[in-house]
């Protein structure tokens, strides 16, 4: 099966030819000059019927010369290009600075190529668990193919805004946004790596627009209101789960301790039913949130 869309001709930057303006800016003044020179000079004469014809001729032409040298300047501000066209055929683009000058029946579009600064809007979508979450991006970008940026795309601002929509609902669904136990990449843990696929993704989009990524981050990033409340509560309980598993696991580790030394050094020998009453006491004053009061046996270890 074929495609019914035919691919499209991408058109690249190339280097247009151009000249100073400021060397034909010269020749004009001087054309100028003499123009009007030739033609006060010509009025204080008294010429002849021959001659008129002449003078109407040349002073035509010079006029046509000035005006043909008029229509060619063009100025170009740092960081700026101009797109040249001649009859609807890409022609080159002129990246230098300053005063410019070319043949006036050539196009001539100008177009920024510094950096731009776009902050999303914020998007509501759905994380790689399912949970909705709002998320908002900050772009730099900048327009590095000329010719790309204007012919390829009809109006390269506006397919930056909507590509940028795009990629962010691609990366923020491919990712949850948070995990507890941290075995997985994730939306508010992982920023260096989540924002380095994001412009990889953005590159990719918008290379078809000659359009170059320079930086990018999230801005915004949280659940959306309807869940933030259970998603808090969840975070809180996953939280206790996880400090009371490391405490329970280092109290084990002191209890184990304390009775080995004491079997070691022998301190006190104990029995399996004292055993366990030292173990459980160790433990409540280990794990326990409250401070423990001391019981001073006076009687013997089993009274």
């Amino acid at each position: 099966m074929t495609d019914s869309h035919p691919a499209m001709n991408s058109i690249r930057e190339t280097k247009a030819w151009s000249t100073s303006g400021y060397l034909i800016f010269l020749a004009f003044l001087l054309l100028l000059a003499l123009t009007i020179y030739r033609i006060i000079a010509f009025a204080a004469s008294d010429p002849l019927d021959s001659e008129i014809l002449g003078f109407v001729v040349s002073t035509g032409l010079s006029a046509l010369a000035l005006v043909v040298l008029s229509s060619g300047f063009y100025m170009i501000q740092p960081n700026q290009a101009a797109a040249i066209t001649l009859f609807g055929a890409y022609r080159g683009t002129d990246r230098s600075t300053g005063l410019r000058w070319v043949w006036p029946w050539m196009g001539k579009t100008k177009i920024s190529v510094r950096a731009n600064n776009v902050v999303s809007e914020k998007l509501k979508i759905n994380d790689l668990r399912g949970n909705p979450i709002e998320i908002a991006t900050n772009v730099v970008w900048r327009v590095a193919d000329t010719a790309q940026a204007l012919y390829d795309v009809d109006d390269y601002k506006a397919f930056v805004e909507v590509q940028i929509e795009a990629a962010v609902r691609a990366i923020g669904s491919r990712y949850p946004y948070d995990d507890i136990e941290h075995h997985e990449v994730t939306l508010r843990t992982n920023h260096g790596e989540v924002n380095s696929e994001l412009r990889s993704e953005l590159n990719v989009r918008l290379g078809l627009a000659g359009i170059t990524v320079d930086e990018c981050g999230l801005t915004h990033l949280a659940y959306a209101p309807e869940i933030a409340g259970a998603m808090l509560r969840r975070q809180q309980a996953e939280a206790v789960i996880a400090a009371r598993s490391k405490l329970v696991l280092g109290a084990v580790s002191m209890v184990e301790m304390a009775l080995q030394q004491l079997s070691e050094k022998n301190v006190v020998h104990l029995d399996d039913e004292r055993r366990a009453a030292m173990v459980s006491n160790l433990m409540v004053v280990l794990c326990g949130e409250r401070d423990t009061q001391p019981v001073v046996n006076t009687g013997t270890l089993y009274q």
